[in-house]
């Protein structure tokens, strides 16, 4: 007659599939309660409002701190406290919000400041600037690496991403057909490949960097960093992303995934280990390409002059 599933953030999509068709009586109850986390869950996908369509057979009720008459002072001091101290994960935790950023997360600070500053919400792209699309390199299979492209223009001291694609175990084909459907043609695109973007791939049997340069494309591999080079692209990332635009639309997976993007930690010694390497970390790693690649504007008689507006040819690298 009643099941009543508590802190059911993590229900798989098996358990639900295997509870729901037990209640079999005619006034039969399913109440579910549980603390937003992931858009992506089980749990959300099925009952959240943002994420299901309208049903007249379910209630849906969203409760906040606001929401108790009996809120204590000392939990209104806490949740202050968080307010000013952890503004990362303070939606989550009293607004019921999806949590956008991992603690910890390099980028969660930015992101936030990005937000507050309109740095993120509608950004088209100019026709008449060229397109760069900053990839990192995946591979086909179920178990390969993800692919993924971050599409962005320089403009003067401004990086304006405009488009994000992430891909599994897709063939180089699928690339270029995204590329195509959004008008990237290689009369407006440079692609920046990172420094594994000349090595054979086994299954096109081909570098990336030639199979793009066969379709015609102009294609720059950033050179390898060396050791410690995930940090420093997150380094030099963070460095300037007081100057990053972000489309909050077309790069709202690319967004979750820098709000994600975290240090991995040692449990028992507490140390810090490096850049985790999860569904995050691919976006990331492109994302920190675009920073290695942003080149300062050359100023010409007290103006910024971009090349961008007139040719694929790259300053900075000799293209």
């Amino acid at each position: 007659l009643l099941a009543w599933v508590e802190e059911a953030e993590t229900v798989t999509e098996e358990a639900w599939v295997k509870l729901i068709p037990t209640l079999r009586e005619e006034d039969s109850e399913l109440w579910v309660t549980w603390n937003p986390e992931r858009e992506d869950s089980a749990t959300n996908k099925r009952f959240h409002t943002k994420l299901r369509a309208p049903d007249a057979r379910t209630t849906i009720v969203e409760m906040n701190h606001s929401d108790i008459p009996w809120f204590p002072a000392i939990l209104e001091l806490q949740r202050l406290k968080d307010k000013a101290e952890r503004p990362h994960s303070y939606g989550h935790i009293w607004e019921g919000e999806f949590l956008q950023t991992q603690e910890g997360a390099y980028y969660g600070p930015h992101l936030i400041d990005a937000k507050d500053d309109g740095r993120i919400g509608f950004v088209p792209e100019d026709p008449t600037l060229v397109v760069r699309l900053f990839a990192d390199i995946g591979g086909t299979g179920a178990k390969a690496d993800n692919f993924v492209f971050w599409a962005a223009q320089q403009a003067g001291l401004a990086m304006r991403f405009t488009n994000h694609y992430e891909s599994q175990g897709q063939p180089l084909g699928a690339h270029l057909n995204w590329m195509r459907a959004n008008k990237y043609t290689p009369d407006r695109t440079v692609i920046y490949l990172p420094h594994d973007g000349d090595q054979q791939d086994k299954v096109i049997d081909t570098s990336y960097r030639r199979a793009f340069e066969e379709a015609q494309y102009t294609v720059i591999v950033i050179p390898n960093q060396g050791k410690g080079a995930a940090m420093q692209r997150v380094d030099k990332a963070r460095s300037l992303f007081n100057r990053f635009w972000f489309d909050e639309t077309k790069c709202a997976a690319g967004l979750k995934a820098l709000g994600w993007y975290h240090e991995k930690k040692d449990p028992k010694r507490g140390i810090g280990l490096g850049p985790n390497h999860d569904w995050s970390s691919h976006s990331a790693d492109a994302f920190g390409s675009a920073a290695v690649a942003y080149e300062e504007p050359l100023v010409y008689e007290g103006e910024d002059y971009n090349d961008d507006r007139h040719s694929t040819r790259s300053r900075t690298t000799g293209y």
